[in-house]
């Protein structure tokens, strides 16, 4: 299974500046499954979020910016409220 190798993270940011907000926005968007505004759910593996890491790292200022990444217990049972969903795809395509 291709999927074996993934993980489910939530990645939550708050950046200050409009310009730094968009960068951050815009590259993680490239990654994620899921989530809305500024919290995310990404499905990668271990070497993409050393990257992503690495990245966010070089976009954000660390002065003034925050930054969440929570690994996701893949035994929990997703509770989506409202308009919620969550990721089911058996396959998984970063393009």
């Amino acid at each position: 299974m291709l999927h074996m190798n993934r993980s489910l993270y939530l990645v939550a940011y708050d950046v200050c500046n409009p310009r730094r907000l968009y960068k951050v926005c815009r590259y993680l968007k490239r990654y994620k499954v899921g989530g809305q505004k500024s919290v995310f759910e990404l499905w990668v593996t271990s070497a993409e979020l050393r990257t992503i890491r690495a990245d966010l790292d070089e976009l954000m200022d660390a002065q003034e910016d925050r930054l969440h990444i929570l690994s996701l217990d893949p035994r929990m049972k997703p509770r989506c409220y409202g308009k919620a969903s969550t990721f089911t795809a058996q396959y998984f395509c970063i393009t």
